[in-house]
């Protein structure tokens, strides 16, 4: 079955989608094409917990039923820095619109709109 995951890193957000048989090793391979980045100076978290390369997808959580295109699945991606230590997790959260101005927001009908008649 297909899973459609949303992967984050910083600012970056890359929509992919893969099969809860592919392994985490596969999806990183995917990534790697997009990135450059090779699959072992990456890592991936679940709900901060590291997935492992060798499981699939399905059985790190990440199941058709869980992970939709109308709501795909949150992974987390951190690269390794040029001392070989991983770096942090930091996903930037996702910009909040401005209020709406009032001349958009919906008016209190407290008062009834005069009627019109035609003539």
């Amino acid at each position: 079955m297909d899973v459609f995951l949303m992967i984050r890193h910083h600012r970056t957000t890359i929509f992919t989608d893969a099969k809860e048989s592919n392994t985490v090793l596969e999806l990183k391979k995917m990534i790697e094409g997009i990135t450059g980045k090779s699959p072992d100076n990456q890592r991936m978290f679940r709900d901060e917990v590291v997935l492992e390369d060798n499981k699939t997808l399905g059985d790190s959580g990440l199941t058709g039923t869980a992970a939709k295109a109308q709501q795909p699945a949150s992974v987390c991606l951190a690269y390794r820095n040029e001392d070989g230590e991983f770096e942090e997790l930091m996903i930037v959260p996702y910009s909040t619109p401005p209020e709406l101005p009032d001349v958009m927001n919906p008016q209190e009908h407290s008062a009834a709109a005069p009627e019109q008649t035609a003539m």
